[in-house]
């Protein structure tokens, strides 16, 4: 594919690239944008690490085209929220300390986030949908669960 201009906002600031357009939005976003937060996991878009807001919905940047951005706004988990100004998702991640090795849970939290965006309320049964496209290799699976409950208003520990 030849060399594409593409312009979109990227944590809320403009950008413009010229590049190949097939070219995963996973590789554009930490070879040539240095946003290192977004993790390369599988590849195949399987396992959620990659996982990005692409106007408001998450989705895995290692399988779509960076072409497919064009004219759209994008957040990365470096765009959720500062050091000095968490975002609710990070609050909850934070205080319930639902991270342990850092594989999955920039992609978790982005998923997490998106629900946040919705115009209707997220239930359980949404959180379990979004969460169901992410793979955590170290365990920390119930303390992910009662964050992103948190973050989402949700009861902690559902009966």
């Amino acid at each position: 594919m030849p060399a594409a201009v593409m312009h979109f906002r990227l944590n809320g600031q403009p950008v413009q690239l010229t590049g190949e357009g097939d070219t995963p939005l996973l590789h554009l976003l930490r070879n040539q944008l240095q946003l290192k937060g977004t993790r390369f996991g599988c590849g195949a878009g399987a396992c959620g690490s990659c996982t990005v807001l692409v106007d408001g919905r998450a989705v895995q940047s290692c399988d779509l085209p960076a072409s497919a951005v064009d004219g759209c706004e994008l957040t990365t988990v470096e765009g959720l929220g500062s050091a000095q100004h968490l975002h609710p998702v990070q609050q909850a991640f934070l205080a319930l300390q639902a991270a342990q090795c850092g594989y999955c849970i920039n992609g978790v939290m982005m998923s997490v986030a998106a629900l946040l965006q919705r115009p209707e309320p997220p239930d359980e049964e949404a959180l379990q949908t979004a969460l169901s496209r992410h793979l955590c290799r170290c365990g920390t699976h119930m303390r992910i669960l009662r964050a992103a409950r948190r973050a989402l208003g949700l009861p902690e520990d559902p009966a």
